[in-house]
């Protein structure tokens, strides 16, 4: 969405302060943003569909860095005042609200795709961009592209325009504008994200509920395996999720414990039922349906791990544009309002600042992100 660049009535000021800050924006949009597109590209690890659409968003967060913030940064040095073209301007309203319009909208795709993922987990194609997915995708930069359209078909072209000021000029598209980009999605994603982490907790507390149930017989099996050993001595070792509480056992633990490699014999708890005794001289399609299933348990560790990122992405977006939106909203809706010209501008950069932090949580919180971008960035803090 385009920052309100106002008037000067008096001489031109040069804010330095606002290009070397600009310039400095710009840069680190377009290097951290680079790095997530080239390593979902080169790191296999990364190649999900959630990170597909996380490749989608970061693309609209360079075009802004590209098309939208040098003009921005430009008129910002000047004071705010616009010595362009006027359609150069108009120009640039049009992909600042529809740049700002696909990133929110890729943030709700990705919260579609999470709640079918954990809602209808055996029909999610985990690996591969299938047709569902595909429209998502197109539909976020389409419909994002029709939020934007009536300013290229000259809604910003109203008698006595301001030469000097770049700004949408329709304050009845400005409230629509609005609601479509941001007053619509977001409680639609935050309604999604509840069901989806809601509906994680219910599969977690059923998936330790069937394994509580099946410890005795875990138990047993693990007698029956010493009996049929009478030669070994001690018998073997319960399964680590057999010997901790249940309490205090993680998702991850889970997944990790349920396929036990060690030993000279497997006792395995698949969904908290017993399924099989297997020895070494089990047949090759038992250690194939094992592989399978331990490849199964790390891409849903990778999953969870994905989800615990996403919220933090979707908070930061909501916490840098709302402000923006609502200060837009109410001068659109409140032509008397006197709103100061330094309160725009602050609520406008916080806005562009969000395509600088994504990046940063993706290294904080995602062990493959991070550890691609250490191979670019050696003096990466450890803590990161």
């Amino acid at each position: 969405m385009p920052a309100n660049l106002t008037i000067s009535n008096h001489t031109t000021n040069y804010n330095f302060p606002a290009l070397i800050f600009g310039i400095l924006l710009i840069i680190f949009i377009i290097c951290g943003n680079v790095l997530v597109c080239l390593s979902v590209y080169t790191e296999k690890a990364l190649k999900t569909t959630t990170n597909y659409f996380i490749v989608s968003l970061a693309v609209a967060d360079l075009f802004l860095a590209v098309l939208v913030l040098p003009l921005f940064v430009y008129a910002e040095f000047q004071d705010g005042v616009w010595s362009l073209n006027m359609t150069l301007c108009d120009g640039l309203m049009t992909m600042d609200v529809m740049l700002c319009t696909a990133s929110i909208f890729n943030l709700c795709a990705i919260s579609i795709d999470r709640f079918i993922a954990v809602s209808i987990p055996l029909n999610y194609n985990r690996k591969h961009v299938d047709q569902r997915q595909i429209v998502l995708l197109s539909a976020t930069w389409i419909l994002a592209l029709a939020v934007a359209s009536p300013v290229i078909f000259g809604i910003n072209d109203v008698p006595n325009r301001d030469d000097s000021e770049c700004k949408l000029e329709d304050n009845n598209y400005v409230i629509y504008s609005s609601v479509c980009s941001f007053f619509v999605p977001c409680p639609i994603m935050l309604l999604l994200y509840c069901g989806m982490f809601r509906g994680l907790r219910n599969w977690e507390e059923a998936r330790k509920a069937k394994l509580r149930s099946s410890m005795q017989a875990c138990k047993k099996l693990q007698e029956a395996a010493a009996s049929l050993q009478p030669m070994a001595g001690l018998p073997p070792p319960l399964p680590p999720v057999i010997v901790k509480d249940l309490k205090d056992i993680s998702l991850e633990e889970l997944d990790q414990d349920q396929y036990p490699d060690d030993g000279p014999y497997q006792a395995n708890c698949k969904d908290g039922g017993v399924s099989m005794l297997a020895y070494p001289s089990g047949s090759n399609n038992e250690d194939q349906n094992q592989n399978r299933h331990r490849k199964s348990a790390k891409i849903n560790g990778r999953e969870r791990k994905a989800m615990r990122v996403l919220p933090v992405v979707v908070g930061a977006f909501l916490f840098c544009w709302t402000p923006f939106f609502v200060v837009h909203t109410m001068r659109a809706l409140c032509e008397e309002c006197d709103i100061p010209s330094y309160v725009i501008s602050i609520v406008t950069w916080l806005g562009y600042v969000n395509s600088a932090l994504n990046p940063i949580i993706y290294t904080v919180f995602n062990t493959e992100f991070r550890k691609f971008f250490r191979k670019f960035l050696p003096t990466l803090p450890n803590c990161c």
